[in-house]
């Protein structure tokens, strides 16, 4: 097997692959499943990725794409022209959700497929990906909160804890948008015209983000000995 042909086997395995976990899922697709479909012997799936898991995260990486079209790329493109100035929490958000965005858009992969992977990755957790997180989302988590921190020195007591708390809730909420999976039917039963439409549902989600980041910590919140009462009562 020639150069050439190596490689048109790697990306055909790619292709087969991304088809099949979505269709499947990573559980029920089997290896030789993933090389029957790409036409390739069973053999190249451990030459190019090592094993399925490493052929999921080959998947995932070349669906999420270089740097430079990253979350991070885009939070580096803002922190060079900031200047060493903290960014403020509307345009990190805004950073964020317009970085996923594009995502849906990318040409190797369509933005429906892109929103299914997530999904299973996210939302349908099975036997061999449980601890299975992209590496990109991981930087990105990390980068994402360390400039939160600097656009919130005014709000007192806001602990590092707090802020990783509310990027829990935040990416949560940005990946359940994206991913389309409305467990409590709400879009379907209120008819919304908007709903399975990622760039006008994470629209309305801004504000609400923005908000909550803006918020006091939990600790001085009004509601927090309401809630501690009702949960000892």
């Amino acid at each position: 097997m020639t150069r050439t042909d190596t490689a048109d086997a790697k990306t055909r395995l790619l292709d087969a692959a991304e088809h099949l976990f979505t269709e499947h899922g990573f559980a029920a697709t089997s290896v030789r499943r993933i090389a029957t479909a790409a036409g390739v012997p069973l053999a190249m799936v451990s030459y190019h990725f090592g094993s399925k898991k490493g052929l999921m995260e080959a998947v995932y990486a070349r669906a999420l794409g270089q740097r430079d079209t990253s979350r991070v790329g885009y939070l580096d493109r803002l922190e060079k022209q900031a200047g060493g100035a903290p960014i403020s929490v509307d345009i990190l958000v805004e950073a964020f959700i317009s970085s996923a965005l594009r995502l849906t858009h990318k040409g190797t992969i369509s933005g429906a497929v892109f929103k299914q992977m997530i999904g299973r990755a996210f939302y349908e957790p099975e036997a061999g990906v449980e601890d299975f997180f992209p590496t990109e989302y991981a930087e990105a988590v990390e980068r994402y909160k360390c400039a939160f921190m600097r656009a919130l020195p005014a709000l007192p007591v806001l602990s590092e804890a707090d802020v990783v708390w509310r990027m829990y809730f935040f990416v949560g909420m940005v990946a359940y948008a994206m991913a389309g999976k409305d467990v409590m039917r709400m879009t379907e039963i209120y008819a919304l015209e908007e709903a399975g439409r990622p760039e006008a549902m994470l629209r309305r989600l801004m504000p609400f983000i923005v908000a909550g980041f803006n918020a006091p910590s939990a600790d001085l919140a009004p509601t927090a000995g309401v809630l501690a009462a009702a949960l000892s009562a």
